[in-house]
C-alpha cells in the first residue's frame, strides 16, 4: 500500500484548508483511513479517522472544525479543514490499516504534508 498526500500549505489563521490522500498499490481491504499529526516537539496525534463502513473519530481538539470524508472505491480520504488555528500548525500524515493480510492488521503511512497556521 502506498499513501500519496496533498493539500498542505500556509493559511492564517480562521482560514481553511483541503488534505487529501490515496492509497495505490492494490488490490487491499483498507478498514481505516486517517489522518494523524505531529508538531514539533511533540508526539504524534490522532486527528481524525473513518472507517469502511463510515464511522468517523475526531480529536477532542479538532471536533467541529475539521470533517473527514473518504471514498472506498476509490480508496482515497480528505480532511476539510475549517477555522484554522495556529496550534493545528504540524506535519500532517496519512495513515491506513489494511485488514486482509494472514499476519492481521498491517498500518501504513503517508509522507506527510506540511500545515502552517499563521496567527
Amino acid at each position: 500500500v502506498q499513501l500519496q498526500a496533498s493539500g498542505g500549505g500556509l493559511v492564517q489563521a480562521g482560514g481553511s484548508l483541503r488534505l487529501s490522500c490515496a492509497a495505490s498499490g492494490g488490490p487491499f481491504s483498507i478498514i481505516v483511513m486517517g489522518w494523524y499529526r505531529q508538531a514539533p516537539g511533540k508526539q504524534r496525534e490522532l486527528v481524525a479517522t473513518c472507517s469502511s463502513g463510515g464511522t468517523t473519530t475526531y480529536s477532542d481538539s479538532v471536533k467541529g472544525r475539521f470533517t473527514i470524508s473518504r471514498d472506498n472505491a476509490k480508496n482515497t480520504v480528505n480532511l476539510q479543514m475549517s477555522s484554522l488555528k495556529p496550534e493545528d500548525t504540524a506535519v500532517y500524515y496519512c495513515n491506513a490499516v489494511r485488514g486482509d493480510l494472514p499476519s492481521g492488521p498491517r498500518n501504513y503511512w503517508g509522507q506527510g504534508t506540511q500545515v502552517t497556521v499563521s496567527s
